[in-house]
């Protein structure tokens, strides 16, 4: 696993739309992982609206990503929940098909979908990775998405007549 958080982009002034869907199984964690994107997002993209979605739990995270995406043209999508390995090989399952969803989701709308939707073994590794500074996935959700925000701005400009275009 990487050590190293993605650089952090410039401040920028768009006014892009960005979707949380977030878990609220292990809410204490995922709550951490909230609390960092929303900080990272005010203070790099501080005009952007931010619209959370919460939903039961890892599972129900596609489903209402592919809603909000369906419904409401969001520029990225972030998804956070925390999934801790049990003694029963559930975990894993919900995890593989979590990640699968996302990314064809992701491919399929043109729309970059932050995957932060962690499968840890322990709630050590959620103590680190949804609480701490060095390691904390919110912050680095927040600055992947800032990053693909900036990105497919440009790439618009680019591209113009593309069917990506909103």
């Amino acid at each position: 696993m990487s050590q190293d958080a993605p650089s952090r982009p410039q401040v920028s002034t768009s006014r892009a739309n960005i979707a949380i869907v977030a878990s609220l199984y292990n809410e204490t964690y995922v709550q951490a992982l909230l609390d960092s994107v929303r900080e990272e997002l005010d203070e790099l993209l501080p005009q952007a609206q931010v619209m959370t979605y919460r939903v039961p739990g890892a599972f129900e995270i596609p489903v209402c990503a592919e809603f909000v995406l369906r419904n409401t043209e969001p520029d990225a999508v972030i998804a956070l929940g925390v999934i801790l390995r049990g003694e029963t090989e559930h975990g894993d399952l919900v995890g593989a098909s979590v990640t699968d969803a996302l990314q064809r989701m992701a491919v399929a709308h043109c729309t970059p979908i932050v995957h932060e939707v962690l499968l840890l073994d322990n709630e050590e590794q959620a103590q680190v990775r949804c609480f701490g500074d060095r390691l904390n996935r919110g912050t680095e959700a927040g600055r992947v998405a800032v990053n693909m925000v900036q990105l497919f701005e440009k790439l618009r400009l680019t591209f113009p007549f593309s069917q990506s275009s909103k």
